[in-house]
Formats: C-alpha cells, sequence, structure tokens
C-alpha cells in the first residue's frame, strides 16, 4: 500500500483541487492507497472541505500549530502503507509525478527525492537551497541536488531509526543515507503557487541556515565529538600559548611590564579556554561510548 502523507496550515482553496488529482494519479498506479490530510493548527477551517471517508481518504487535525515536522510525524503514525510519500499541499508538487516515484522504489531504492525543474520560488530561497546543498555535498558527501524538495518516496523501513523534532525533517534523506540505504532522485514540476501565501520568508531562511549547520555537526561530528572539540580547543590553546610565549620573550629581553599589555590576559584566557573545549569533547567521547554500550 502507498500512504501519501500531506500536512498543511491555511491551504483551504488547494486541499480539494488536491484531492482529486490525487485519487486520479493514484487509482492509474493500480495500486492500494491512502491520503492522510494532517491539519497543522490551521484556523482556516480548510480541512472541512476535504471528503474524508476513513479509508482512502484521512484527516487529523492537531489542536495547535506544532510545525511541518511534528505534522509529518502524525500523519506517519496515522498510516499504514509500506511505502510512504511526503508532499505540500500547496499544488507546486505535481501528482502526476507519483509514477516516477513509485517506479524507482520498485527498481529497488529504498528512498526517491524530487529535484524540482524550474522552480517558482522567490529568488533567496532558491539561492539558499543550492547553497545548502553544495555545502552538504561538500562536507557531509551528501548524494542530494535538492534535498530540501518536499515531494520524496520512500519504504517504511527505511526511516525507522529517524526521530522527527523541530525541522529537522529537511534531513531526513540524508539520515537515510548514512544508514545505509539505497537512494536516488527524480525531477518533478514545481508549479505555480494559485492559492494562499508562501510560509518561507527571511525568518525561516535564517532557520534554515542554523539547520544546516546542525545537519553538519550531527552527521559528521556525533559519532566523534572529540574531533571537532579537539581541533577547535588545540588550535584556541595554542593560540594563547604563542601570545604567552611571545610576552615571555619581551619581558625576559626588553624589561617590559606584562601587567601592563592586555593581550596578556588575552592569551590567558584562550589557553584556559582550549584546555575547556578539549575536556568538552573528551566527556562528549565519553557519553558516546557509555551509550553505545547500554
Amino acid at each position: 500500500m502507498i500512504s501519501v502523507i500531506i500536512p498543511f496550515y491555511n491551504e483551504k482553496d488547494s486541499l480539494v483541487i488536491l484531492q482529486n488529482k490525487l485519487k486520479k494519479s493514484l487509482t492509474l498506479l493500480k495500486k492500494e492507497y491512502e491520503i492522510i490530510f494532517v491539519d497543522d493548527g490551521s484556523n482556516d477551517n480548510g480541512i472541512s472541505r476535504i471528503k474524508a471517508d476513513g479509508r482512502l481518504i484521512k484527516t487529523v487535525r492537531l489542536r495547535k500549530r506544532l510545525g511541518k515536522g511534528n505534522a509529518l510525524k502524525v500523519g506517519l503514525e496515522n498510516s499504514t502503507g509500506d511505502v510512504v510519500v511526503f508532499m505540500d499541499a500547496d499544488l507546486q508538487d505535481d501528482p502526476d509525478d507519483l509514477k516516477k516515484f513509485v517506479k524507482k522504489i520498485e527498481d529497488g531504492y529504498d528512498f526517491v527525492n524530487g529535484i524540482r525543474i524550474g522552480r517558482k520560488d522567490g529568488r533567496l530561497v532558491k539561492i539558499y537551497s543550492k547553497l545548502a546543498a553544495k555545502f552538504l555535498r561538500k562536507f557531509l558527501n551528501s548524494p542530494f541536488t535538492d534535498i530540501n524538495c518536499g515531494f520524496k518516496a520512500f519504504k517504511r523501513e527505511a526511516i525507522g531509526s529517524f526521530t522527527f523534532y523541530g525541522n529537522n525533517f529537511r534531513f531526513l534523506p540524508l539520515d537515510v543515507f548514512y544508514n545505509g540505504f539505497r537512494v536516488t532522485e527524480v525531477e518533478v514540476k514545481n508549479n505555480e503557487r494559485t492559492y494562499g501565501e508562501s510560509k518561507y520568508g527571511p525568518t525561516k531562511l535564517i532557520v534554515g541556515i542554523f539547520d544546516t549547520l546542525t545537519a553538519f555537526f550531527i552527521y559528521k561530528f556525533a559519532e566523534k565529538p572529540l574531533h571537532f572539540f579537539g581541533y577547535t580547543g588545540v588550535t584556541t590553546f595554542f593560540i594563547g600559548f604563542a601570545i604567552l610565549f611571545y610576552l615571555t620573550l619581551e619581558r625576559i629581553f626588553h624589561r617590559i611590564l606584562l601587567y601592563r599589555r592586555p593581550i596578556l590576559f588575552l592569551g590567558m584566557l584562550m589557553v584556559i579556554v582550549g584546555i575547556q573545549i578539549i575536556m568538552t569533547g573528551i566527556i562528549g567521547e565519553l557519553i558516546v561510548y557509555f551509550n553505545k554500550r547500554k
């Protein structure tokens, strides 16, 4: 069975259109399916427009807005399909592309991510997405071209160990890849938004930058924290040590009074902070070690 999960917030004008298009596309696939709409605390009563039957079409309503990640999590908990599809409710994702995802799953892939062709998003959003994808490819060997694409399909077992929190759903493809599952991409159409307003603005972009850095630290250093804290701590320590060594030479050969040099305190601070950072890395290694023994 294919479970299509669609989180939405104030998308009342697009829901019925999307529902009808999805039913048509899924029927053509000649497979069992269910469509689950998750209302993330909307205040436009759009959920009342969905013709739910409790079998093929289901609705779940959250009491308040918890964010897209939590809406996806709730949708998963209420789904039964062995193949799951995530897509957005704004009609920018085209249901006709579903067959591409299903074909790749049938070919043996565990996770299929979309690549939006001819994106209709704003310039800042597109620039951020491209830079984030390049950053992750360079530093984390990410195989994904458009990791932030909301249109994706996967086998349920591929995300069994993934924990949804905050905005980390953006990096679900990366998590699946790092866990050794077969991943691939397909090109998908990206339609112009016809109804409602985009939920992405400058604030979302700033949050996205922090999320990208979080993903970098998690997947690069989560199991070896001393590699990050060690490099940072040692660098800080030796810069401080070099400052103190230089001041010591000045004191010996030029009789300079060190307490008059503010840089003395900077050097001392950097040595102390460097040692503390290294110790933080060691504590992190111990935490990882004991957690793995449990």
